[in-house]
């Protein structure tokens, strides 16, 4: 525990010679007392042993040097300590001087030692108590001692000047425990702030990160706290953030906020609709009582619908994926069992076309669970670094040798740069077939009808792969519909396709869509291109 102040200009130490400074002026206000009452009461003897000389000249030097004292504080000079300690040694003899003038210990005035040690050790915060109440109790009793010597007063007077002299003791004890655990509280008070600063820094992190919005209204309906969330879910509503009062930047918030302290409302979460957007406000208390003010959690409900809405997709792909599975069985038997009827010589004409119809509806289911078990593997990828001039030439021979397309029907454009790109190859072959097959069946069949280029993006500097063919093209008033899962404009169709070709270029962190022509139409897909 110190008094020492480095620097002057820091906060503890402006406290410091501030106090000092009160101290001087009290030291001034003594002074001018003991100077009034010697030029008020003159020569009057009202002391016993009263030297009126003594007296004057003593509470003009005690005056004197009070200014003299208030000075030195002014101009902090010297430091702290050593000022503090030459002010209160020369307040001991001026007092205990002053005490002699006036007769003794029973002039009462040792109680302003008392208080000077008193004022001296709360300044400190406890430094030095002890030694400037030794320094009293010895200036005491050697005053006394002096008395009992040259004026023979009388003996029991000296155990009035232990009595004080303990009593300066027990004050500077008394003050520097006080001053001991007021430095403690000091200590404690400040970690305190600094444990709750950082918790108030914790807290404004974690409702900034938070997915909901947060509003925090005290009792007033003062706004004292919102994240980012919030703003961008109460952005239809105009607030004015810069305002504190909720009743200026919210309104309808500030009017639902007072329905739910008033207990008028149903429950503690209501709906708010906001234009387009309709929130959901979830009202807590901070304190005990809803009169002390509010957390308002802020959600947004199409959010949470949506959300919801992919979770009960996500459960019916697998259920989808799962009945697909054990619908394979089944189809296999019935196809086996079709085909060998299929192989009786003697059957009739009607029978035959039974079992072709029979034949084709099976194919066609069968086409329809290979798509569906394929879209539940989309999330499988597994991307690798692939020379995309490569790639399109192999599989653009392997299709027109799989598909018996001749090689005047289905052109090839090649970018001249080598590109690279990171895409599962199963996929873009998968995506590539599936395009390049829709392409020829619906085109004319002839020269150049069905068109594969590759090319570099100017914008966004990635791959872009076209598949166009010279058909007739997708309606306008079907193409908003051309991804959706079975959609189809053929009868034999089952209308995953196109889906499914997009939800694998999802998979891989590409996009396709469709462009109408006067002469067709064409699918572009576009890939980032990997960087080398």
């Amino acid at each position: 525990m110190t008094a020492a102040v480095a620097s002057p200009d820091s906060a503890p130490a402006r406290t410091y010679w501030r106090s000092l400074s009160y101290l001087g002026l009290y030291r001034i206000t003594i002074a001018l007392f003991f100077l009034g009452t010697y030029l008020f009461l003159g020569q009057d003897i009202w002391w016993s042993n009263y030297n009126s000389r003594l007296y004057l000249v003593l509470s003009s030097s005690y005056l004197f040097f009070s200014l003299f004292a208030l000075g030195l504080t002014s101009i902090k000079w010297p430091q702290f300590n050593h000022l503090l300690t030459l002010q209160i040694s020369i307040d001991i003899v001026f007092i205990v001087s002053l005490m002699y003038s006036v007769g003794g210990i029973k002039s009462g005035l040792g109680l302003l030692l008392v208080v000077a040690i008193a004022a001296s050790s709360l300044i400190s915060q406890g430094r030095l108590a002890l030694f400037y109440a030794a320094l009293a109790s010895i200036a005491l009793l050697l005053e006394q001692s002096y008395r009992m010597l040259s004026l023979q007063d009388d003996v029991n007077d000296y155990s009035h000047a232990v009595m004080l002299s303990l009593s300066c003791f027990a004050t500077a004890w008394l003050a520097h425990s006080l001053a001991k655990r007021s430095d403690q509280s000091e200590a404690l008070a400040s970690q305190r702030g600094i444990d709750l600063e950082n918790l108030a820094q914790v807290n404004e992190l974690i409702t900034q990160e938070m997915q909901d919005g947060v509003v925090v209204i005290d009792k007033d309906f003062r706004l004292r706290h919102h994240n980012l969330q919030a703003e961008g879910l109460l952005k239809p509503l105009q607030p004015d953030w810069e305002a504190s009062l909720v009743d200026h930047c919210l309104p309808e918030l500030a009017r639902l906020m007072r329905q739910w302290v008033e207990d008028s409302l149903e429950s503690s979460t209501v709906r708010l609709q906001a234009e387009q957007r309709e929130l959901i406000l979830r009202f807590m208390p901070v304190g005990n009582n809803r009169n002390q003010g509010a957390v308002v959690f802020i959600e947004d409900w199409s959010q949470i619908q949506a959300q919801a809405q992919q979770m009960k997709l996500a459960a019916l792909g697998k259920l989808t994926a799962n009945i697909a599975h054990e619908i394979r069985n089944p189809l296999s038997s019935i196809s086996h069992a079709s085909q060998l009827l299929q192989e009786d010589e003697g059957k009739d004409p009607a029978s035959a076309r039974m079992l072709q119809i029979i034949d084709d509806n099976v194919q066609r289911m069968d086409l329809m669970v290979k798509d569906i078990l394929e879209l539940n593997r989309r999330d499988r990828t597994r991307q690798e670094m692939v020379p995309i001039q490569a790639f399109l030439q192999e599989f653009h021979g392997q299709f027109c040798q799989v598909e018996k397309i001749p090689a005047h029907g289905f052109v090839l454009e090649l970018a001249g740069e080598a590109l690279t790109i990171n895409f599962d190859r199963r996929h873009l072959n998968q995506i590539l077939w599936n395009l390049c097959r829709n392409g020829w069946r619906h085109s004319k069949q002839g020269d150049s009808s069905l068109r594969l280029s590759l090319r570099i993006s100017q914008l966004s500097h990635g791959v872009l792969l076209e598949i166009a063919d010279d058909g007739p093209g997708v309606p306008p008033d079907m193409r908003q519909h051309l991804f959706e899962p079975f959609f189809t404009t053929e009868s034999t169709g089952t209308g995953l396709g196109l889906y499914i070709a997009r939800e694998l270029c999802e998979a891989n962190a590409a996009s396709i869509h469709y462009t109408g022509h006067d002469f067709g139409g064409s699918f572009t897909i576009h890939i980032k291109q990997a960087l080398p």
